[in-house]
């Protein structure tokens, strides 16, 4: 036993030294400013924006939409169905607000091969005139800043360029577990997001010339994610997914453990099915949660067989594993500070008790994610606000359920 604890310790701490130096890549690009064009080389864009239910989030995001301090742009709404509660919600602010530049339709054509939210792009794009230069998409819990817009769409002027994306940001502040758990989870998504090049779909824009040319609206036509595939789809094309530090936008909802074990499972299939990279984030899992668990196994069978110095070495070097990736939380929450600033919004203070939240809910985020993992290898059947989809393949998705959006009571 005492071997194979020091094999393993060796090797977790080989894995923290790599995982320290692409924190600091990630940081690193924290710091490159994307330059705003002026409003006389700015693009028409038109903003679309897929409803289904009405988020609680929703008519601050409508405000925030609506507002921005760019020149020329529409709000396109494409409300899942005429009696969908977001209807009411979306009317009732943009009458509030006197906005005049948006289009509100209920989703027409409910393609039987992809998600409700890919029949809406398909349907918005498909009726844009040859004046609107970009499309941005946008989720309905995202709350952007007034220049959100400007520097979504600045970058795309690059002909290298072919989309143009932020991220989320969750806190981990709440009464649920599951927070602070997705807290944790999305740190490490958001370094693996801009080291493989994946966009997010809450924040992100794309040319209509590249649109076409990469026979986008076919593809959603046939996919269950409008944003994961996108990056093997820009590489053929020898186009970049270029990140923009400034459109981190912060996410203050909260989550229980539940949902949040379903929502890791279904993004794990999103990127098992679209993106070529899936073997990687694997292998990433098993070391960063299989060597700790291994170590916790070395103490346990060492403890019990009263080969007590072999047990303390295990346990001390889980614990030091476990406070080295709080020390890379908490830098990476320092570094994200400053932009949560800058658009206005209040920064999580890390008190005592905080901070040992996220010491305890680091084992509980590798327990959750791994168990989300396993689970999502023999994921054939998805449901999405209260849709459900058959999945036998990356173009073989099945509507097999759907029905208006009832509110729960």
């Amino acid at each position: 036993m005492d071997e194979l604890a020091i094999s393993i310790s060796k090797l977790l701490v080989i894995w923290l030294v790599v995982q320290v130096g692409l924190v600091l890549r990630f940081l690193w690009s924290l710091n490159l400013r994307s330059h705003s064009l002026p409003d006389e080389k700015l693009p028409k864009t038109a903003v679309l924006l897929y409803l289904r239910g009405a988020d609680p989030l929703l008519p601050d995001c409508l405000r925030s939409l609506l507002q921005q301090n760019y020149p020329r742009y529409d709000l396109k709404l494409i409300v899942d169905s005429e009696q969908d509660p977001a209807w009411q919600v979306v009317n009732e602010t943009i009458k509030e607000i006197g906005a005049n530049n948006f289009q509100i339709n209920y989703l027409r054509t409910i393609n039987q091969t992809c998600s409700l939210k890919c029949s809406s792009l398909v349907q918005a794009v498909s009726e844009l005139d040859d004046s609107y230069q970009v499309v941005a998409l946008v989720d309905a819990e995202t709350i952007v800043h007034p220049n959100w817009l400007r520097e979504l769409v600045s970058p795309l002027t690059n002909s290298t360029v072919g989309v143009t994306t932020g991220n989320h940001w969750y806190v981990p502040t709440g009464v649920y577990w599951g927070t602070v758990v997705r807290y944790i989870g999305n740190i490490s998504a958001i370094v693996q997001m801009y080291l493989y090049g994946i966009p997010w779909g809450g924040s992100l824009a794309i040319k209509t010339e590249v649109l076409r040319r990469t026979g986008l609206l076919e593809r959603w036509e046939h996919t269950l994610s409008e944003d994961t595939m996108l990056s093997s789809v820009m590489a053929k094309y020898n186009l970049q997914v270029k990140f923009v530090p400034s459109l981190i936008i912060v996410n203050p909802q909260e989550c229980d453990l539940p949902n949040l074990k379903y929502s890791f499972q279904r993004q794990l299939l999103l990127f098992r099915l679209y993106h070529p990279w899936w073997w990687v984030l694997v292998g990433e899992a098993v070391l960063t949660i299989g060597l700790p668990q291994l170590l916790l196994f070395v103490w346990f069978i060492s403890f019990f067989s009263g080969q007590g110095d072999t047990a303390i070495f295990a346990l001390s070097w889980y614990v030091i594993y476990i406070l080295a990736l709080t020390m890379l939380i908490l830098f990476l929450e320092l570094g994200i500070q400053p932009i949560i600033r800058s658009q206005g919004k209040p920064v999580t203070q890390l008190s005592a008790s905080l901070i040992l939240r996220i010491v305890m809910g680091i084992p509980l985020t590798h327990w959750v994610y791994g168990w989300a993992m396993i689970t999502s290898l023999r994921m054939q059947t998805v449901n999405w606000c209260g849709v459900t989809y058959e999945v036998n393949g990356p173009v073989n998705i099945r509507l097999a359920d759907y029905r208006p959006y009832q509110p729960l009571n």
